[in-house]
């Protein structure tokens, strides 16, 4: 295939890039010509050309179904190998300021360091002080298995080898090599054919997590601990800056699939991969220790343990004792081995803990890598001893054995449901939130024994959660599980409902003093983030809750919800409501002596909470990020950011680093009072004007089938990219109960892309109209939060297209509803024209050359792709359920298409 010129992916300037996709053009042609023959080459260059002279829906409604799945096929491949070229290019690029001395942990540590010499009055600095955060740091990517990932996992292993090619160009049978792997991804079927489970889901996650632990973590926590040291601030061997979570196997909201006995087994896999990688590095460990005692001594202390060792694990080979006889430390680090995969056997089991032979937990690993690193630094090893072994100790200490601590989640009316039958109090459901939360905390400050033994299915499911949990810490220790998540947290008495719950589990008994897991409401729509501040106070103020978070270290979680707030009332509201609930939550937290830990539920798409890592978390509130934050990691977004080990390094030591600098830097007001209330009041406004707006288009009752009309969002189902149903229980022909996901997913598949810019327009307009032109500017230019915010909406209305939305519209909707597309151009017209007034721009991302040139020359490929959906999906609506198999498949082929073109699914 020609790569039109321009490499398909930035300016002319960029001549590696360039090169890398003409190549891959290339050889994908000739894989089209092997595999099929020349006339679907000839084909896929005469529909661009008829689509760029305007001629393309003709010649693509002349086509057999036959042809539509193998041009859909050859152009969704394409993007896929673009996408993979681009993926290398920003590699290079970061290496190479890596090179300079560029990292991003190097210039947050050096804006540290110049905030420690400047001591600016009011945000004095000190290492001792900067120790102290550091050393209670805690930054969380959580993976989930949030259904927006559209290629196949045997899809995306194929694009990694060709990343691998491509990086090693100096490897002369490269482009053999290159051929093998198109062709082979060519014979590889793009579409699932099942829905996947909650199993299949972590084992996805864990290929990434494998792949942190060996390549990535090691040399971030290496590099972040050697910066630290720049400013005088020693980072513990053992500390857990960074760790990882996952939700798959835990979240229960909405997904009848996930059970007790699969959160076990997602648990058990866990493990099993953690050891593996663990074992893997202590190999390496063992071929690099052999350090004799006939030339240096070892501690004690080490060497009583080797003797324990060799007393309690006969299993160790003749020929290592031999061999090793006065290798101490490889006769440690084969113990520890040894010890491992006993530890894994016994989990596979279910058997019990043997003192010496296996390890109880994470604490116990670390115990005896450190005797080895103590015995180092005793006898002249300081060198040895901060090298692979140190970066060993640090992994270890943020895997752990379970590789991710795993969040459990489950709907607040799921725990309402079962305590109504366990509480024996008439008509508890009916009552309001008020009188819930005087009964159940209640209960928690006496420790009450409710009667769980008549449960009805769904009542005993959400109880044997809690036991689940209680077993799960029993055998992988505390870090296995630290925190349950409350969806749809209403009130204070939704979070304490799960907590009189997990009281009878025996994970919370507050006379005991135990509280082995802690929990954290789910704010979700806009109601809930602005009673965020009403809720944690009147948790906090609540002794016995009190008490609970004192035993869990005077951490409290909260967790944000991007997705449902934005769809419930617009990106520009959502974002707004966001950042005032975390101020609020902050402000609580502290009157209260309690550290805030913000779990951000962000997806990958702006309409869901996403965009650059990096700029987001600079942006929030000052003193919301005190050293703890979480973030989960969805679909599409984890290949993006983890597929390759050089751009997992990036993302994991971007956020590592913006997490410092928020950490150390901002911790007070980065404005005066003055500027920050005109700032508030201007954003109130635009928030207001622009809830207006698009409540006005999401409360029209016809919405609903305009919307179905116009999107493929109804073959979401048969794409099966998650084991969760992508509408809630309460299903219906509406919009309230269509998750977020399908929402945000249809709209982006027709070009629509509502959820990520509609009613900014409206926002801006009126606070222009209001006389706040300056005050504007001001913030676009001193308010970081403001800046994110205008980047991202200017980000998305250049993916939007309207043009191609229109042959959606006009093809597939009923003309009574062709309004709607007339309100959605003219709110999107507005909002161009207000954001190129505010940032004086010519055009949409007229100060980004390589990202406009992009997006342009994407969409050069991407309308075939779009022309063919559209005509695909009124055949198959036509046809109903008698429609072709072979048509259904060519139709869900373009939606990976169009997703692969845009780089998002939703």
């Amino acid at each position: 295939m020609k790569s039109s010129g321009s490499g398909g992916a930035v300016a002319a300037d960029d001549a590696a890039l360039r090169s890398d996709v003409r190549k891959l053009g290339d050889l994908l042609g000739q894989t089209l010509v092997r595999q099929e023959g020349p006339e679907l080459l000839e084909l896929v260059e005469n529909v661009r050309k008829a689509v760029r002279e305007g001629q393309g829906e003709e010649l693509l409604a002349s086509l057999s179904v036959e042809d539509s799945v193998q041009l859909v096929r050859a152009f969704s491949t394409y993007f896929n190998l673009a996408n993979v070229a681009e993926q290398v290019h920003r590699a290079r690029v970061l290496a190479e300021a890596r090179a300079d001395g560029g990292s991003w942990l190097a210039r947050a540590v050096d804006k540290i360091e110049a905030a420690l010499k400047s001591q600016t009055p009011g945000h004095e600095l000190n290492s001792e002080e900067i120790s102290g955060w550091i050393n209670e740091m805690s930054v969380r990517p959580v993976f989930t298995a949030h259904p927006t990932e559209a290629a196949r996992r045997s899809v995306l292993s194929k694009l990694g080898q060709v990343a691998d090619l491509l990086e090693d160009g100096r490897n002369p049978s490269q482009a053999d090599r290159l051929a093998e792997t198109i062709d082979l991804l060519w014979q590889t079927d793009e579409l699932r054919v099942g829905q996947p489970e909650p199993l299949d889901e972590a084992m996805n996650a864990l290929y990434y997590l494998d792949d942190l632990f060996l390549q990535t973590v090691p040399e971030v926590l290496n590099d972040f601990a050697r910066e630290m040291n720049r400013i005088d601030v020693v980072v513990p061997v053992t500390a857990r800056p960074l760790s990882f979570g996952s939700w798959i196997g835990g979240d229960r909201d909405g997904n009848p699939n996930v059970t007790a006995q699969v959160t076990n087994d997602a648990m058990l896999l866990q493990v099993a991969h953690a050891i593996r990688v663990t074992i893997d590095t202590m190999n390496s460990l063992r071929q690099v220790l052999s350090i004799s005692t006939r030339i240096i001594g070892a501690t004690p202390e080490l060497t009583a343990s080797v003797e324990q060792d060799l007393k309690h694990i006969r299993e160790f080979e003749p020929r290592f004792l031999r061999l090793n006889a006065q290798e101490p430390y490889r006769l440690k680090a084969t113990a520890i081995v040894h010890r491992l995969a006993f530890t894994r056997e016994r989990h596979a089991k279910g058997a019990a803990h043997v003192a010496h032979r296996d390890y109880a937990d994470t604490d116990e690993l670390l115990k005896d890598l450190m005797l080895m690193r103590d015995s180092l630094f005793a006898h002249k090893g300081e060198l040895i001893a901060t090298g692979l072994l140190e970066r060993t100790i640090r992994t270890v200490a943020a895997f752990g054995i379970t590789h991710a601590t795993m969040d459990v989640r489950e709907h607040s009316d799921a725990h309402h449901h079962a305590l109504a039958q366990a509480c024996g109090i008439a008509g508890y459901i009916e009552k309001p939130h008020e009188e819930k939360f005087e009964i159940l905390t209640g209960f928690l400050a006496a420790d009450s024994n409710l009667d769980i033994t008549g449960l009805d299915a769904n009542g005993q499911k959400t109880l044997d959660t809690f036991f689940a949990i209680a077993d799960l810490i029993d055998r992988f220790g505390s870090q296995a599980i630290e925190t349950y998540i409350v969806s749809m947290t209403k009130g204070a008495d939704d979070l304490i409902a799960a907590v009189v719950l997990a009281q009878q589990a025996g994970l919370v008994n507050l006379k005991n003093k135990k509280a082995r897991i802690g929990f954290a409401p789910l704010l979700e729509t806009v109601a809930e983030l602005r009673a965020a501040g009403e809720i944690l106070e009147k948790l906090l103020s609540n002794p016995a809750y009190r008490a609970l978070v004192a035993l869990r270290g005077d951490v409290q979680e909260v967790m944000l919800g991007y997705s449902d707030s934005n769809k419930d009332a617009g990106i520009a509201t959502s974002q707004w409501e966001i950042h005032r609930a975390q101020r609020s939550l902050r402000d609580i937290a502290m009157k209260h002596g309690v550290k805030l830990r913000l779990f951000h539920g962000r997806g990958g798409s702006v309409g869901r909470g996403g965009g650059p890592t990096y700029e987001a978390l600079v942006a929030l509130p000052w003193g919301s990020v005190d050293g703890q934050i979480k973030m989960t990691e969805q679909g599409e977004v984890i290949s993006d950011k983890y597929a390759l080990a050089s751009l997992a390094r990036e993302n994991i030591e971007l956020t590592l680093a913006a997490s410092l600098e928020a950490t150390v830097l901002n911790r007070g007001p980065r404005q005066s009072v003055a500027n920050l209330q005109s700032w508030n009041e201007c954003m109130q406004l635009v928030s207001d004007r622009s809830f207006t707006a698009y409540r006005a288009l999401v409360d029209h009752p016809d919405l609903p089938a305009y919307f179905y009309a116009s999107t493929p969002v109804e073959q979401l189902g048969n794409l099966f990219l998650g084991s969760r149903p992508s509408r809630r229980p309460d299903a219906s022909s509406g919009l309230g109960s269509l998750r977020a996901i399908p929402w945000v997913f249809g709209w982006t598949q027709s070009r629509q892309i509502v959820p990520g810019w509609f009613g900014v327009g409206s926002g801006l307009k009126a606070a222009r109209e209001a006389g706040k032109t300056d005050v504007l500017q001001k913030m676009l230019g001193d308010w970081h939060f403001f800046h994110t915010f205008i980047s991202n909406v200017e980000m998305t209305l250049a993916k939007t297209d309207l043009a191609l939305a229109r042959r959606y519209v006009e093809t597939l909707v009923p003309q009574e509803l062709h309004h709607f597309l007339d309100q959605i151009q003219a709110e999107f017209d507005l909002t161009v024209e207000e954001i190129l007034k505010l940032t004086n721009k010519k055009s949409l991302l007229g100060d980004q050359e390589i990202l406009a040139r992009t997006l342009q020359v994407r969409d050069a490929y991407l309308s075939p792709i779009h022309l063919l959906q559209i005509n695909l999906l009124k055949r198959v609506r036509d046809a109903g359920d008698s429609a072709d198999p072979l048509l259904r498949r060519a139709l869900l082929l373009t939606i990976n298409g169009v997703a692969a073109g845009l780089r998002n699914t939703g």
